[in-house]
């Protein structure tokens, strides 16, 4: 780790931040956040929001899962965090970290109080804090979905917007320009490298680009702000996305926004015709492409699209290294 390096901020939510925050643990900082988007409306989360109105609980839980101590107890407890119940009856489908969240809101009085105590209870390696302080909503315009491909159809829900089979052309947030978390703010602008992605590029990385001052903030911020690119497009919301078009959303969706580096498995573009196009995206956005080997490897040899840890810690040290 460079001396200069002490503190990371990591933007997304569900299984793409995951992985984000299993390498940042890697990494050996000072300070890891997690900030996570609250839109979630299916499964166990969308029925706790319903049930309870509190902030959906699933991707912070999936984060608190990623940073518990990598020891005996701590294992365990991340693996009870993630458990579901089985069967029919009224806990079926329930997360077993979510009612936790949910009980610890309603003993202590806040949701933020309840996830610093989970932290605790984990002796987590860092903190996770949600974006904005209330539920949201995702409303998307999505084409394809009549005979007429030029017919745009609003599809509400984060669940009916990942599962859709038109093409989502843009996402907004229900209510729009929501309140940033102040304590959200305030760890990008003291972080020496903020992340962005990857994961389910309209339901957990742009909802944070649609909410002003977590952009301002990031504009602000002195941190090196990375954005990680998807490995591949996602059935449903991002289908046939090419890597170019996933950097020209962030840029749609946020205009002001400026970020330092675009990080694209370098097994993903083979030709430099397509590189070529994704380096004119992302210095619309003022940043630079960097290549690196990012992808998971299975038991078996075989290459996955799921971001590798080990691989994904060497190469954010390595951007920090030549700032």
């Amino acid at each position: 780790m460079s001396e200069n390096f002490h503190s990371i901020a990591s933007l997304g939510g569900g299984h793409g931040l995951y992985q984000t925050l299993r390498a940042t643990r890697l990494m050996e900082l000072e300070s890891i956040t997690a900030i996570v988007t609250v839109a979630d409306d299916g499964g166990s989360s969308g029925r706790l929001r319903k049930e309870l109105g509190m902030i959906p609980p699933g991707d912070l839980r999936m984060a608190l899962a990623a940073l518990a101590h990598e020891d005996a107890d701590g294992k365990l407890l991340s693996e009870l965090l993630q458990h579901r119940f089985r069967g029919h009856g009224a806990l079926a489908g329930h997360a077993v970290g979510n009612l936790i969240i949910a009980g610890l809101t309603e003993v202590l009085g806040t949701e933020q109080q309840a996830l610093d105590t989970v932290a605790r209870l984990t002796r987590s390696a860092g903190r996770v804090l949600p974006m904005v302080l209330e539920p949201l909503e995702i409303e998307a315009d999505v084409a394809g979905l009549d005979d007429d491909p030029r017919i745009m159809r609003a599809v509400r829900g984060q669940v009916a917007v990942a599962t859709t089979t038109g093409t989502v052309r843009r996402v907004r947030l229900v209510p729009e320009k929501p309140q940033a978390n102040q304590e959200a703010t305030q760890a990008i602008a003291e972080a020496d490298m903020v992340t962005l992605g990857p994961g389910s590029w309209f339901s957990s990385v742009i909802p944070h680009l649609l909410v002003p001052g977590i952009v301002e903030a990031l504009n602000t911020s002195p941190a090196l702000k990375v954005a990680i690119i998807n490995l591949t497009a996602e059935a449903g919301e991002t289908a046939g996305f090419s890597t170019e078009r996933h950097v020209h959303m962030l840029r749609q969706h946020a205009p002001s926004l400026r970020l330092d580096r675009v990080l694209v498995d370098s097994t993903v573009l083979p030709t430099i015709g397509e590189r070529r196009y994704v380096e004119q995206a992302a210095a619309s956005l003022g940043a630079r492409v960097e290549y690196e080997d990012l992808r998971a490897v299975d038991e078996n040899g075989r290459v996955t699209d799921i971001h590798d840890p080990v691989k994904l810690a060497a190469a954010l040290q390595r951007l920090n290294a030549e700032r």
